[in-house]
């Protein structure tokens, strides 16, 4: 898929550029205020899918390739930090659409290393792996030695299966990053309570077996056993067909599909292919007609920005209960 696997962009050739993560664009902090930081918190050092940074102040100039890490920058009111941003699943919420259109567009989907570099940032924060791919000269390596750090979303790496703790951990590390660990903190603890209230509505009902539909004809291109996508299925009062599948995305065969029979189909909305168009590809396919789902219709939908790691996932876990649990979410 495009998102996770990068469009063919024309391998960049590195600039000769003296950038470096002290340059002083013009209404920068006086270094009064750079004192007044470390005592907040800095230096501070982290390390990001196999990166160790040391940050002796929050960065000031910010790219963000990818909706999801774009969301939590808005989230956690770092817009003035953005100088770029690029490559939308589908829209921003309408509660960050005002500030998301402050942010300059360097590329409808990937941008070059070229087009980043020409935003002169100091920091660069890419949603999938696919955001640092190093043969189309967007390695993590290729911007540090540009003199620019970066971070990945670490559902692209994260090892142990507790995604939501991931979340939390990916929300306070960006938070303290960037100074704002109080505004960090209130939103774990909000999401925290969110996911408690979903979690009583749901208590002791039976779950779902579900199938997830992204894309896919000749396999079926399905949310695996890893990652934020299955841990919503499983908080939202169902079980992933495929949590067996060890990765956060995969290629699954219609035949399988067919053999755990599934009782409802999660869609998830992005992109080119209408949700009416994969709804017409599922119920059209013959070797499906006996699938539980199928013959009842049940369907689901989501927006493919509420099932990454993002700060979407507590409502989006309650908004998938309520299409797959009605009557026990409307109480």
């Amino acid at each position: 898929m495009s998102r996770r696997t990068p469009a063919l962009i024309a391998a960049a050739v590195l600039l000769p550029l003296a950038l470096t993560a002290c340059s002083t664009p013009e209404g920068d902090e006086p270094t009064g205020n750079k004192a007044a930081a470390k005592s907040d918190g800095f230096p501070y050092t982290v390390t990001n899918c196999g990166v160790t940074t040391t940050y002796q102040a929050p960065p000031k100039r910010v790219v963000t390739m990818n909706q999801h890490v774009t969301e939590i920058m808005l989230e956690l009111g770092l817009t003035k930090s953005l100088v770029g941003t690029a490559y939308l699943d589908d829209k921003v919420l309408p509660k960050y659409a005002k500030d998301y259109a402050s942010v300059p567009v360097i590329a409808k989907e990937y941008p070059s290393y070229e087009q980043v570099l020409a935003s002169n940032p100091d920091f660069v924060y890419g949603g999938y792996s696919s955001a640092f791919t190093a043969g189309d000269g967007r390695g993590r390596e290729a911007f540090k030695k540009s003199g620019i750090e970066t971070r990945l979303n670490t559902e692209s790496c994260a090892k142990a299966d507790t995604p939501m703790e991931t979340l939390y951990e990916e929300i306070r590390e960006v938070g303290r990053t960037f100074g704002v660990t109080d505004r960090a903190e209130a939103w774990i603890k909000q999401a925290e309570a969110d996911n408690a209230a979903t979690a009583k509505k749901l208590k002791d009902l039976k779950a779902l077996p579900v199938f997830v539909y992204d894309s896919g004809d000749k396999t079926a291109f399905t949310a695996g056993g890893k990652g934020i996508g299955n841990e919503l299925i499983k908080r939202a009062g169902g079980t992933n067909i495929f949590a067996d599948l060890d990765k956060s995305f995969g290629d699954a065969s219609w035949e399988n599909v067919v053999a755990r029979k599934p009782e409802a189909i999660v869609i998830y909305d992005y992109g080119s292919t209408t949700v009416a168009q994969k709804k017409k590809r599922l119920l059209d396919d013959p070797a499906l007609a006996d699938i539980p789902a199928i013959k009842n219709k049940r369907f689901a939908v989501m927006p493919l920005s509420d099932a990454v790691l993002g700060v979407r996932v507590p409502a989006a876990v309650e908004k998938l209960a309520a299409q797959l649990h009605p009557a026990a979410t409307t109480s």
